[in-house]
């Protein structure tokens, strides 16, 4: 596949905007900077970020096994889901396609950027309808976005399905795996470089704890990164930011410790609510929470509220009435979530 062909006109020959800190990148040399117009006086933020995150994508690099050539860095996922429709969709003409139950800024990134929104339902299993996704595709499909695991139902999508839709897809396939670290599969990021047309973004947010600073991931070919690097903010990532990542990046046997606990709490968790007898069933996860189908997630939903527990109710989703989201927590917050479900029975 020649992605080229599925970028947008303007995109092709855009120039991107080049900052003081493109032209001259080493701002750790010992120099008279007089060149970006900050202010002189040192406050450890004073100066202008690296805009390309030098040594986040290093660490990365070295971590993920990729070339920082292929990495992009977005203020949350979101702006890196955001770019991708700035790169490959032309508004009121191309279409993206979702697959509901999903995260919901797919829909409302395409509301923003006026694209047509294909949604293909999963099956009664939380699969792809491999079939009538291919059906639904035509020249002006240009996205398809997978969430494996997904969320809300938590599970991973079967790898065949997902390799057939690579590969028969005309247009990008995007795999959004925000929760791999806690899945038992492998992520796409092994099978990268066998295809031209796939794009998979990870985050900071779940496994490495560090929501509040907002850096979401983007791996994808050397050419989608540099047309993706022409489009995005000059500075996006600030230094706050950049700083707190590589520290974090720099401790991964406390990450390793973290998610090792939290697998552990899931599968305490999950063998405590089967327990209860108004959870009717407890979904396959490969994520940091579970889905339950209880008898009435409103009803149960307000019930926790008042317990002083906030869960997520995910009834008015397709194929999820009357479940809950239940966010695994550390061991005294999932004692306290089953105390609380065992006493409003």
């Amino acid at each position: 596949m020649n992605v080229e062909t599925l970028l947008r006109k303007n995109i092709k020959t855009i120039r991107a905007y080049s900052s003081a800190r493109d032209e001259y990148k080493d701002a750790s040399a010992d120099m008279v900077f007089l060149d970006a117009n900050e202010s002189p006086f040192k406050s450890n933020v004073n100066r202008y970020p690296d805009p390309q995150q030098t040594r986040v994508k290093e660490r990365l690099a070295e971590i993920k096994g990729v070339s920082t050539s292929q990495i992009l860095l977005g203020n949350g996922s979101d702006e890196v889901l955001d770019l991708l429709f700035r790169a490959f969709c032309e508004p009121n003409i191309d279409n993206v396609i979702t697959l509901p139950p999903t995260y919901g800024m797919y829909s409302v990134l395409a509301e923003l950027n006026s694209v047509e929104l294909i949604k293909i339902p999963l099956n009664a299993d939380f699969e792809p309808n491999v079939d009538d996704i291919l059906k639904s595709q035509n020249k002006s499909s240009k996205l398809l976005f997978i969430c494996s695991p997904n969320n809300p139902t938590a599970n991973s999508f079967d790898a065949d399905k997902i390799e057939k839709l690579i590969k028969a897809f005309n247009g990008i396939v995007v795999i959004d795996e925000a929760y791999i670290d806690f899945s038992r599969g492998e992520s796409w990021l092994s099978r990268l470089d066998e295809f031209p047309n796939l794009i998979i973004t990870q985050t900071l947010s779940k496994a490495y704890g560090l929501a509040g600073i907002r850096l979401g991931i983007c791996f994808a070919s050397e050419f989608i990164i540099s047309v993706l690097n022409k489009i995005k903010p000059p500075y996006n990532i600030n230094q706050l930011t950049q700083d707190k990542a590589l520290e974090r990046l720099r401790n991964l046997d406390e990450v390793r410790n973290e998610i090792k606990l939290l697998l552990l709490e899931r599968e305490n968790l999950e063998e405590a609510l089967a327990a209860i007898s108004y959870i009717k069933e407890i979904y396959k996860s490969d994520a940091n929470f579970l889905l339950v189908k209880v008898d009435d997630a409103d009803q149960r939903y307000r019930q926790l509220i008042q317990k002083g527990i906030v869960v997520r109710n995910r009834t008015k989703e397709p194929l999820c009435e009357n479940c809950l989201r239940l966010t695994i927590g550390t061991p005294s917050e999932n004692r306290n979530l089953v105390n609380a479900l065992t006493e409003i029975e």
